[in-house]
């Protein structure tokens, strides 16, 4: 059967799960503390300059998504040895930032908790 046959719902769902992006990981925010105080992984904030001026987690990095979309390769300061863990508002942009870097070979897990939900969790607030 040809496409062009198919209902267009069908089609749009099919090309919707081709190019499905990455799955938020199931670690645990204790097991990326407990990762991040072994020095196995980062936390990497992709939200955007004006939220991270308002506050973020202590030892984060910035790299906002939509300097990561128009980063070189070669100007990114991120390990190839640890776990990249990215984190943002709410989970969607923390996906998008994770299927980039793993097509630059990084170890990136997506974390679904935002920034309200990891400070809940016990992630320590960066003093200003």
């Amino acid at each position: 059967m040809s496409i062009r046959n198919l209902p267009g719902a069908l089609v749009l769902a099919m090309l919707a799960g081709s190019i499905a992006a990455a799955d938020h990981t199931k670690d645990t925010p204790a097991d990326v503390k407990k990762a991040i105080e072994d020095k196995k992984a980062i936390l990497l904030d992709v939200r955007e300059q004006s939220e991270w001026d308002e506050g973020h987690l202590k030892d984060a990095r910035l790299l906002p998504l939509s300097k990561l979309k128009k980063a070189d390769a070669r100007d990114l300061d991120l390990p190839k040895d640890k776990v990249i863990y990215t984190h943002c508002r709410a989970g969607l942009r923390s996906l998008q930032a994770a299927d980039l870097l793993k097509k630059l070979g990084y170890d990136v897990r997506a974390l679904k908790p935002g920034f309200q939900d990891l400070l809940d969790a016990g992630f320590p607030k960066a003093e200003k």
